[in-house]
């Protein structure tokens, strides 16, 4: 009697799963990315709800059993005083107007400074920190980095200076649970974004590095050099 031979199952290999497990991470990276591509073209039209970082500060005070009040207001471009915008600029990102996303003059200088055992110095631009502020919040990592590097340029495409600027100046942490511009007039020197004075702006302007730890008011040296910064240029 004839025997019928099956043919024999392989056993998946270690290879082959390893294989399998670097095609879904990958396709999961892609919608990632895409997710946030297509979320950049949506806030040409429409004002973020919230960010990474505010959903990062809410989750941080629930696990350490905290209380969080979050303040944040989107407004215009228009109500927020072209003192506040000149000074953000001057402190934060200086050729804004002038690069397309990155600028690569000051992280040069950050890479040196860094080497040569100095104080580091940020090379980041607006454009780069929105988009951190939008999807990634305050975590570091290579992953971030790049996932950053992809997004920035798709930012400065489909949004243009004056939307980043306005998106910038409306998400950015201003201190403990207060976001944008807005709030940070109105908590830290009881007036509109569109009020606040030249003074008062580079004050506000000069605790956005350290907007947890530092104070307004504290902030006599670091307002003093965004003011002549912003002399120079002629603002």
């Amino acid at each position: 009697m004839t025997r019928i031979r099956f043919p024999q199952l392989t056993k998946p290999t270690r290879k082959n799963f390893l294989r399998y497990a670097l095609l879904f991470v990958l396709l999961v990276i892609v919608l990632c990315w895409s997710l946030a591509a297509l979320t950049l073209v949506a806030l040409r039209f429409i004002d973020p709800p919230t960010t990474a970082v505010q959903m990062e500060r809410a989750m941080q005070a629930t696990i350490h059993g905290k209380p969080y009040h979050k303040r944040y207001t989107f407004v215009p471009l228009t109500q927020i005083s072209p003192h506040l915008q000149h000074a953000v600029v001057a402190a934060e990102d200086a050729r804004f107007y002038q690069h397309h996303g990155f600028d690569w003059h000051a992280i040069q200088l950050a890479a040196e400074n860094d080497m040569e055992g100095g104080r580091v110095r940020g090379g980041s631009t607006i454009t780069q920190q929105l988009v951190k502020n939008l999807f990634f919040g305050t975590s570091r990592s290579l992953l971030r980095k790049g996932a950053e590097f992809t997004l920035v340029p798709v930012a400065e495409l489909v949004l243009g200076k004056q939307r980043i600027l306005e998106l910038y100046l409306n998400v950015v942490e201003w201190g403990p649970g207060i976001y944008g511009a807005e709030e940070a007039c109105r908590n830290w020197d009881r007036t509109s974004a569109r009020a606040i004075g030249r003074d008062q702006a580079a004050r506000l302007a000069a605790i956005l590095p350290a907007p947890l730890k530092r104070h307004p008011v504290r902030m006599d040296h670091y307002s003093a050099l965004i003011l002549e910064r912003m002399r120079q240029v002629g603002w």
